[in-house]
């Protein structure tokens, strides 16, 4: 039997699965990127500050794992409407995110991908501010993503007036 200093068995089995999610969702992402990196990517006049392709995969590795400890925080909290509504906009930001990189890697729609990284970013701040209401480390545990999704919209968008 679990003490109370050590984790119960179901509650690792949920950080477990809320990092396979995550994870999953990157992964997904991860498709279109690779297989358009190399030709088209590659082809597009990049804006001032954009980052080298090596810093994309440790920045999402960290930002995943962020997310996935917040949710699981929040998912540990004592069950309400709040919680049932900040795991669910958990999910449509996930949602948002994994979508992204099939439109603008896969599909090559810079401006719909940029509309999608608009919504993501409402997304991310609703979640934000409802897991606020249980837990302020499960916040503040998504301010890096935020500001990350920031700067994305920025080089979203200055690709897209630069090609």
């Amino acid at each position: 039997m679990a003490t109370a200093s050590e984790p119960r068995p179901h509650t690792t089995l949920a950080l477990i699965g809320w990092l396979a999610l995550c994870f999953a969702a990157g992964i997904v992402g991860s498709i279109f990127a690779a297989r358009a990196i190399p030709t088209w990517y590659a082809g597009l006049v990049k804006p001032p500050f954009n980052p080298p392709n090596h810093v994309f995969g440790p920045l999402w590795t960290v930002l995943y794992t962020l997310m996935a400890v917040a949710a699981w925080i929040v998912w540990k909290t004592r069950p309400s409407a709040c919680r049932r509504r900040g795991l669910r906009l958990f999910l449509v930001q996930l949602g948002l995110n994994c979508l992204w990189p099939w439109i603008f890697f896969g599909t090559h729609q810079i401006l719909t991908a940029f509309a999608d990284l608009a919504a993501l970013w409402a997304a991310i701040l609703l979640t934000l501010l409802t897991f606020k209401k249980m837990s302020t480390t499960a916040a503040w545990l998504l301010v890096p993503y935020l500001a990350w999704v920031t700067f994305a919209g920025y080089l979203n968008f200055a690709l897209w007036r630069l090609n």
